[in-house]
């Protein structure tokens, strides 16, 4: 075990069957209602305590891998596109390559993750590697440590070097307007496109999935797209310019269906935002459920600013949604 905990001998294969499953929904389903991404909480425990974040604790325990493997074989039976290891901080995961190998066995066509990126080494990056890992996601909120946070550049720096020499995956570096001042959001993007990264802006939402920025905030927003380009600022039909510019921006959220988010429980759930408004255990999960979920309006999504839920719901925005197949509203 790596000093993290870390399994570094971890097998880069899984011992499981393909086979075709009674729950296997068709490929035609799949195209109507099926998943895009599917973000899996593997720990909700983290090695933070950043002052803006309600996805973490200090307590929890990992999911078992045995678990965690259920879990993925159900996504697969759903045709799950791509799966993303969430968190809390999914590099607390004491199996964390051995889920990736199985990820990989299954047959998920992106293998994901997100993490705050403090323990990475040299070994974990080859472990990831190896283990077939393709894309990992990492937010910075600035530059210098604050009272709110030390996710930052300066505590980052040599981790993300290590990235930059010896990740075969993709990696994203977003730098988050809401947390420091415009010129370390600036250095954080200058960073990040030096290095090799995808640079991306975020933009710092609630509890409830909605933002709010401040005049200086939007002056740093404008600064950033117009030095960098759109290609940093915009996705999913650029919801972001039309949250700023009118305070809402509706879509037709397909979360439950083209977006699944698994908490440590095994629930679906909307997403991390709407924890309590919905939940079905993922066992239970099957086509029926992805077309309900589909169809179903969610009260708060003209001024949601989660934009992985946006991204998987982007390419059905010309599908109608039946308020006679309503599922429920988020208040």
């Amino acid at each position: 075990m790596s000093p993290e905990g870390l399994d570094l001998a971890a097998p880069q294969s899984a011992s499981i069957a393909p086979g075709t499953s009674p729950r296997l929904i068709s490929w035609l389903d799949w195209l109507r209602y099926g998943p895009f991404l599917a973000q899996v909480i593997v720990t909700r425990r983290c090695n933070l305590s950043c002052g803006y974040c309600t996805e973490y604790d200090k307590t929890s325990e990992p999911v078992p891998f045995d678990v965690l493997r259920q879990r993925l074989e159900l996504l697969r039976d759903l045709r799950t596109w791509a799966v993303s290891l969430m968190g809390g901080e999914p590099t607390l995961h004491p199996n964390l390559l051995r889920i990736f190998s199985t990820m990989r066995v299954l047959g998920f066509r992106r293998r994901m993750m997100t993490t705050n990126g403090l323990l990475l080494t040299k070994e974990i990056v080859d472990g990831l590697n190896n283990s077939g890992m393709t894309d990992m996601s990492l937010s910075i909120d600035g530059v210098k440590r604050n009272a709110t946070t030390r996710k930052v550049l300066n505590v980052l720096r040599r981790k993300l070097d290590i990235l930059a020499e010896r990740a075969k995956f993709d990696v994203v570096v977003s730098a988050v307007i809401g947390t420091a001042p415009r010129e370390e959001v600036l250095e954080v993007v200058e960073f990040a496109k030096s290095r090799g990264f995808t640079p991306r802006l975020l933009v710092l939402h609630n509890e409830h999935g909605q933002m709010g920025l401040s005049s200086e905030e939007l002056a740093v927003y404008a600064e950033v797209k117009q030095l960098f380009g759109r290609r940093v600022t915009e996705e999913a039909h650029g919801y972001r310019e039309r949250l700023i510019q009118n305070g809402e921006a509706p879509f037709r959220c397909r979360a439950g269906a083209r977006y699944l988010y698994i908490d440590e429980f095994g629930m679906v759930r909307w997403c991390a935002q709407t924890r309590m408004a919905f939940g079905k255990r993922l066992s239970a999960y099957a086509l029926e459920d992805l077309r309900q979920h589909f169809y179903s309006e969610k009260a708060c999504s003209d001024k949601c600013s989660v934009g992985c839920v946006r991204t998987a719901s982007a390419l059905d925005q010309w599908r109608s949604q039946h308020s006679s197949e309503r599922v429920g509203a988020v208040s």
